[in-house]
């Protein structure tokens, strides 16, 4: 069986953002920043040390392994300085939370440096990777899971239009599944 097609394009632009595969060494601090910051990991598991996030970015560097369809440094449209990540890829088969029968749903996911919080950038940078799904890829369900705690993703998870499903528990916390068809991206 061949995988599941995900979003192919390289850069997903928005009016503020850039949604880009490609990682600079410019990136390098921001999405540290993104993996350390108490604040911005409280619902993902918490920091991780630093010394581990700097290990395994510099792997990813230098292996040049920054192409992987799906996931995208989210980046200022005028600065290109990192603001977060975003990812649109398969759900593993493996881990809880589906709507359908055969898994691996498309699934969003994305993160913000703290101090860009509260302007509406996630939700201009979801958006944008959703309009360039649903012209891409065929109509199909999309998930989004988030710790049921953290009530600003389940709002954001709205205001974009997803519904919530069910409620399961991973991480040894409670996940919300929400769910959207790809279609009502469509413009």
């Amino acid at each position: 069986m061949s995988p599941l097609p995900t979003l192919s394009a390289a850069e997903i632009p928005s009016e503020r953002l850039l949604l880009r595969r490609a990682l600079h060494d410019a990136d390098r601090e921001g999405l540290i920043e993104l993996s350390t910051d108490p604040e911005v990991r409280a619902y993902l598991g918490g920091p991780r040390p630093r010394d581990e996030v700097e290990q395994q970015l510099d792997a990813v560097l230098t292996g040049d392994a920054t192409t992987r369809p799906g996931n995208y440094v989210v980046a200022d449209n005028a600065t290109n300085r990192v603001i977060g990540t975003l990812m649109l890829a398969r759900r593993s088969i493996d881990r809880p939370g589906h709507v359908t029968e055969d898994g691996e749903e498309l699934e969003l996911g994305y993160v913000l440096r703290r101090r860009e919080w509260g302007a509406g950038l996630a939700f201009e940078a979801a958006t944008a990777a959703l309009r360039a799904a649903a012209d891409e890829l065929a109509d199909q369900p999309v998930v989004l899971v988030t710790q049921t705690a953290n009530e600003r993703s389940l709002k954001l998870a709205a205001r974009l239009g997803f519904r919530p499903i069910g409620t399961f528990e991973e991480f040894d916390a409670e996940q919300t599944l929400c769910s959207a068809a790809l279609s009502m991206f469509r413009l």
